[in-house]
């Protein structure tokens, strides 16, 4: 259920601070989202997959104290990646 190379720069294209960027806030805080999407879509078909359920809090949990991290550090920069991703701040 990993994302694939293509998804990942697909999907972090628009927040990295430059080319090779792989650590920021912004860059993990989209990658988080991508695979929070797609493991929700999972787990509305296999209801019982508690594993993945685990898995899913916490990639949850790990992006709200990275985005309080961003905030508490650089609140323009937060305010764009929760428009953009649309995420609700």
């Amino acid at each position: 259920m990993a994302l694939t190379p293509k998804q990942k720069q697909k999907v972090t294209k628009e927040v990295k601070r430059h080319d090779k960027d792989t650590g920021s806030p912004e860059f993990q805080i989209a990658l988080f989202t991508e695979s929070i999407k797609k493991l929700t879509n999972h787990l509305k078909k296999n209801k019982k997959d508690f594993h993945s359920r685990r898995g899913l809090l916490q990639m949850v949990s790990k992006r709200r104290r990275l985005m309080a991290y961003l905030l508490k550090t650089d609140e323009k920069a937060y305010k764009k990646i929760i428009k953009k991703l649309g995420l609700k701040g």
